[in-house]
C-alpha cells in the first residue's frame, strides 16, 4: 500500500464523545476529540454544526478516500442517514455509518472472533465472527436495559442517596463535590435530554471511593446485572470477552472479580476501540 494514496478518516462515537483518527496505511496523521454525536438526541444541523465548530481545521484540509464513522444510536437505516447526510456535507467523501458496537468488535478483536462488549455511557454486547456481529443482545437504553453502564451506575447511586439508602457520610460527600441541590439533581436527570450524560457524569464519584463497602458492591451487582442479563444469553464458557468503555476500565478489578465469578474468561479492557480501529482499517483486505 502506497502511502498517500489511502489515506481514511475513522470516527468512533459514544453518546458523550467522538473520537477521530485519519491515518495514512496504518500512521495516524491527526487524532482529535469531540462531543458525542448520537442522532437519537441530535438533528442533522445539530451534528453538522458540532463538527464544524470543534473538528480541528487540519480535518478540513487534507483530502482523503473514505469515511468510516461508528456510533452510539447508528442502528438502523434512518439514524444512520442522519449521520451520514451531515458527514457528507461537510467533508464531501464517501462515508459508511456502522454502529458503536461494531466498532466495539473491531477494535477490540480487530479480525479474530469472540464476545465484545461496551461498558460506557451506555452498555451492549454482541458475538462478533472476525469481521461481523452474528449475535447481539438488545440493549434497550438506560430505562429498559444498559446494565452495569455509567448511566444506570449513576441511576442506582442518586436514588439510594435521594432515598437515604446510601451512607449518609457518601451523600453528603456527593452533593459537597458537584454543589447541587437535590432539585437540581433531579432536574438533571428527569428534565433533560442529556441525562444518560449527567448519570454517567455523576456515576464516577463512585471511583473515589472504591475502598466503600457499600460502592464496591453496588457496582458489582450491576456488573453480575449485566452477566446475567446480557453474557450469559452467549457462548461465553466457549469465548473470550473484552470490554472497551470508561466504566470498564474505572472498575476493572471489580469487572474482573465477576467475570471470574461467572466463570468467563477476559480477554481484554480498553478505554478506547481507536487503535484495534487502525489496525483493522490498515488491513489491505478491508
Amino acid at each position: 500500500m502506497v502511502k498517500g494514496q489511502n489515506i481514511t478518516l475513522i470516527a468512533e462515537s459514544s453518546t458523550t464523545r467522538t473520537e477521530w483518527a485519519l491515518i495514512d496505511s496504518g500512521e495516524v496523521l491527526a487524532h482529535a476529540f469531540t462531543s458525542g454525536l448520537n442522532p437519537f438526541f441530535m438533528t442533522r444541523r445539530e451534528i453538522s454544526h458540532s463538527i464544524r465548530l470543534e473538528l480541528p481545521p487540519e480535518f478540513f484540509k487534507r483530502r482523503w478516500s473514505h469515511l468510516y464513522f461508528y456510533g452510539a444510536g447508528c442502528s438502523g437505516p434512518e439514524k444512520n442517514k442522519i449521520i451520514e447526510s451531515s458527514l457528507v456535507a461537510q467533508f464531501k467523501t464517501p462515508v459508511t455509518v456502522m454502529s458503536d458496537l461494531l466498532g466495539a468488535a473491531r477494535g477490540l478483536l480487530v479480525r479474530e472472533s469472540g464476545l465484545a462488549c461496551i461498558l460506557g455511557t451506555g452498555s451492549n454486547s454482541c458475538f462478533y465472527d472476525g469481521q461481523d456481529i452474528v449475535k447481539n443482545v438488545p440493549a434497550l437504553g438506560f430505562i429498559l436495559g444498559d446494565e452495569g453502564s455509567g448511566a444506570a451506575l449513576g441511576r442506582v447511586f442518586l436514588g439510594d442517596a435521594l432515598k437515604g439508602l446510601a451512607p449518609a457520610d457518601l451523600t453528603e460527600a456527593f452533593f459537597e463535590k458537584y454543589k447541587v441541590t437535590r432539585a437540581e439533581v433531579l432536574d438533571a436527570v428527569l428534565n433533560n435530554p442529556a441525562a444518560t450524560r449527567n448519570l454517567r457524569a455523576y456515576s464516577f464519584f463512585l471511583s473515589e471511593h472504591l475502598d466503600n463497602q457499600y460502592v464496591h458492591d453496588l457496582i458489582a451487582r450491576e456488573f453480575r446485572r449485566f452477566f446475567e442479563r446480557n453474557v450469559s444469553q452467549y457462548d461465553y464458557k466457549s469465548y473470550p470477552v473484552s470490554f472497551v468503555g470508561p466504566i470498564a476500565t474505572a472498575y476493572s478489578e471489580i469487572l474482573l472479580e465477576v467475570a471470574n465469578d461467572f466463570g468467563a474468561t477476559v480477554k481484554k479492557i480498553l478505554l478506547s476501540s481507536m487503535p484495534g480501529l487502525i489496525a483493522y482499517h490498515s488491513d489491505q483486505t478491508t
